[in-house]
């Protein structure tokens, strides 16, 4: 992480509340306000204040929601914030880790260097709640709300604090136990999703295809049982990977497919091997297919599905997960010059199958084809790829949810299962052989636009044609994946995917 970044460090220990000295302390608050809770224990002690704004309507305790609060003195803590958590019944992982990144968000704005969590202590029993996945989610929570991207900024811009200490805090040792089990899983996804937030921020004259390489082996070298090699140019050339090197041979940076292998201690022959592929599109312009100019500064984004994967198997092999993981990172700068492939080209792909190019701005199909079948070769499956793809998948779905579709039901149940521990939500999309036929070119094999209609299943069908025998699945994070959705006051990437492929990862048997 870069040293102007904010570092978090993030505990779990047996104390009270109530006396705990801090900058900041946040308790959830559930709308059953009732006399056994925590929070009504808080209200004696501020003198019914916790009452007086509920009764004034300045706090509602819905998820999302927050109030601020001045203890004078009457606790440990300076300030308080009540955290809306909604009703008892509806809470689970993903409202904590809301929760959590909404507490350090505004210790972030209120300069607080210290911060008391207590976000689960009123989750009643008979909800029994696991505190490990619990822990994590209020540790990721916690890791996210704190980032800010400033690495570019002057000193006396940076309005914030240089270091947060968070505590989780419970009255009870065995809870405080099993909390501490999750925080430590938390903390290990929790500052990956920062790290790929922090390098899908840095602008195209920062990471381009050659420096995105060499952080990813500079990331490996860090990190036990990860090893990562890169192709170039010439090597590209040489395994005739034809859809990565079109799209980059407009740019004067060259184009590189980056490959990390984890291999976990102990593997055998019986380690299912799973390939994590991203599109890493350092600059979308366009090419020859220009896109407007408006909002093309945004597009230093398009590398965000690899800067997932990157994040993902930096978790994977901290986990130590005992799964074989291959992560593919094609990577290219999609600029128009006078080398530039044009429409009415025909490109060779790796897999020997023939692509008419009718338009040069749907370039993250044509470096992802390669990158797959290669995926299928080094005996990768299932196959799971995560892109921003289709502006129709924003269209479709919003900002908030990504498109999941696949050659296989349980692969996407799978993946649909992991965003429903994480909230990272995905929805599944078809991509049938009515759309595998929208694809059919009728000079080459393929073609790498279809027509007006469902745009991100033609997509997906188009790279379901390079898969021959394995499981593969393709995540569309257009929307969710490039402006995060509103999900933070952090301008800029959210990291998305990177806890859905870890999460996939780690329930894989």
């Amino acid at each position: 992480m870069a040293k102007s970044l904010i570092h978090i460090s993030v505990k779990a220990q047996k104390d009270d509340i109530f006396t705990m000295p801090a900058d900041l302390l946040a308790i959830g608050v559930f709308s059953e306000f009732d006399g056994k809770s925590l929070v009504k224990a808080l209200d004696k002690k501020l003198g019914g204040a916790v009452e007086k704004v509920r009764n004034l309507g300045d706090f509602e305790a819905k998820a999302g929601k927050s109030c601020l609060l001045y203890s004078g003195g009457k606790i440990g803590a300076k300030r308080i914030l009540l955290v809306g958590l909604g009703k008892r019944k509806d809470v689970k992982p993903d409202v904590l880790w809301k929760a959590a990144s909404l507490a350090t968000g505004k210790a972030v704005g209120l300069k607080a260097k210290s911060v008391v969590l207590s976000l689960h202590t009123d989750i009643p029993a008979s909800a029994k709640p696991d505190m490990a996945a619990v822990g994590q989610a209020i540790t990721e929570g916690a890791c996210f709300g704190a980032f800010r991207y400033d690495e570019y900024m002057s000193e006396a811009a940076k309005k914030r604090p240089a270091k947060i200490n968070a505590v989780l805090v419970d009255a009870d040792l065995s809870v405080v136990t099993r909390l501490r089990k999750g925080l430590s899983t938390g903390l290990i996804t929790g500052q990956a999703q920062n790290y790929a937030r922090t390098l899908a921020n840095r602008p195209a004259n920062v990471i381009n295809p050659v420096t995105l390489a060499a952080e990813a082996q500079k990331m490996a070298r860090n990190i036990v049982g990860l090893r990562c090699s890169v192709l170039d140019e010439k090597q590209l050339a040489a395994k005739k990977m034809g859809g990565i090197l079109a799209v980059g041979q407009g740019s004067v940076t060259p184009p590189r497919l980056i490959v990390l292998q984890y291999t976990p201690t102990g593997a055998g022959k019986n380690t299912p091997t799973v390939g994590l592929v991203g599109k890493a599109i350092t600059f979308d312009s366009g090419g020859i297919s220009l896109k407007p100019g408006d909002g093309m500064q945004d597009m230093k984004f398009d590398k965000s599905g690899g800067i997932a994967v990157l994040g993902a198997i930096q978790a994977i092999a901290r986990l130590k997960l005992k799964v074989k993981v291959y992560g593919l990172i094609p990577s290219a700068e999609n600029m128009p010059g006078t080398g530039s492939y044009r429409p009415g080209d025909i490109v060779t792909t790796f897999s020997g199958k023939t692509v008419e190019i009718q338009n040069t701005d749907a370039e993250g199909r044509m470096i992802l084809c390669d990158a797959i079948a290669y995926a299928e070769k080094l005996g990768c499956s299932p196959i799971v790829d995560m892109a921003t793809l289709t502006g129709a998948c924003v269209v479709a779905l919003g900002q908030k949810r990504a498109g999941v579709m696949g050659n296989d039901e349980r692969l996407v149940e799978r993946l649909k299962e992991a965003s429903a521990k994480t909230g990272e939500r995905v929805w599944h999309l078809p991509c049938d052989d009515e759309f595998v036929d929208a694809m059919k070119s009728k000079i080459a094999d393929l073609k790498n636009i279809g027509g007006k209609w469902g745009g991100a299943c033609t997509a997906a069908a188009f790279l379901s044609q390079f898969v021959e025998k394995a499981k593969w699945a393709h995540v569309d994070i257009a929307g969710p994946g490039v402006w995060g959705a509103g999900e933070t006051d952090a301008p800029g990437s959210v990291g998305f995917g990177v806890r859905l492929l870890t999460s996939f990862v780690q329930d894989l048997k």
